[in-house]
């Protein structure tokens, strides 16, 4: 997959058949929207497009910074890549591109510049300086340039709808089955593995202490999960406690892991961690025995759980 970080750095010399979207999550209800693309490019003979933007344009157009994605750019650029389309370009959203006229968006861009052959789009779609544009718009225009609208349908652009609001509600509530059914995939985040106070080492529990760099990211609700990641290409399981450690008297959160037969260095790394299974809110100890005694019983859960989640991958 080619990936443009421009529309104005994009070339072709094929027709496009072109989406575009947030894609937040890529989840089943965007992977079908990515299968009606990519079989719309009749075998290569079309370039298949993604069109997304970043930032989100509800940081840009309602200053809005509480938004909280399920996906960074990085992440989706690498979901995206495991479909099939030919190119993926992210557009910088600024105010200058949201005053474009609709006709000035549909000539210059999708006519001119991309090479537009058919624009796959949900029926309610606005576009255009106010949104002021719509569907009725764009297929007019489609006439009067020269290239196709497929729309998607009312029950699946809902369906998209109610995914992307199902899974965020979901992992604010700890619920990681349902946020993983309608994604398609674990839930996960990428940090950098930073110094800890090493309170875990303690009580025998050291911990992978992650720092995530963008505060978009959505972080599931505080409490105990089990997790897995893939360091230096083995696949380790552990628990993860995302809190604010009130054991300990501190109120800063964070995110820990506590990797199960691991004891290697790896401090600096980047690396991914998937959440597989939440195991119980996070809870205040009257002390750090009573904290340990409570994390063997979390251990015994996972090694259960683990036993049985294995036997389904295979």
């Amino acid at each position: 997959m080619k990936t443009y970080n421009s529309i104005f750095n994009f070339s072709s010399q094929k027709k496009t058949i072109l989406t575009l979207g947030t894609f937040d999550g890529v989840h089943i209800g965007h992977q079908s929207i990515l299968d009606k693309l990519k079989k719309a490019t009749h075998h290569g003979y079309y370039e298949s497009v993604v069109l997304t933007f970043f930032p989100h344009p509800r940081m840009v157009l309602n200053q809005d910074m509480s938004i909280k994605l399920l996906n960074t750019i990085e992440e989706k650029t690498s979901l995206l890549a495991n479909f099939g389309i030919d190119t993926l370009i992210i557009h910088p959203f600024d105010e200058t591109f949201s005053k474009l006229t609709a006709e000035d968006f549909v000539k210059t861009i999708l006519v001119e510049k991309l090479n537009i052959h058919k624009i796959i789009i949900g029926y309610d779609h606005r576009f255009g300086i106010n949104r002021s544009a719509n569907i009725h718009d764009l297929v007019n225009f489609g006439i009067k340039y020269n290239f196709e609208v497929e729309q998607i349908s009312a029950k699946e652009i809902d369906d998209i709808s109610i995914s992307s609001t199902k899974i965020r509600k979901a992992l604010l509530e700890g619920d990681v089955k349902t946020a993983n059914n309608y994604l398609g995939y674990k839930y996960s985040f990428n940090g950098k593995v930073v110094e800890g106070k090493k309170n875990g080492r303690a009580i025998g529990y050291p911990t992978a202490n992650i720092q995530i760099a963008e505060n978009y990211k959505l972080i599931p609700k505080n409490g105990v999960y089990i997790v897995s990641s893939k360091i230096d290409e083995v696949v380790f399981y552990g628990m993860m406690n995302i809190g604010t450690n009130p054991t300990l008297g501190e109120n800063e959160q964070t995110i820990e892991i506590h990797f199960f037969n691991f004891n290697s260095d790896i401090y600096s790394k980047e690396i991914n961690i998937s959440v597989i299974e939440y195991i119980r809110e996070e809870q205040k100890f009257e002390s750090l025995l009573a904290l340990k005694a409570q994390l063997d019983k979390d251990k015994e859960f996972s090694m259960q759980f683990l036993t049985e989640y294995e036997s389904t991958l295979f």
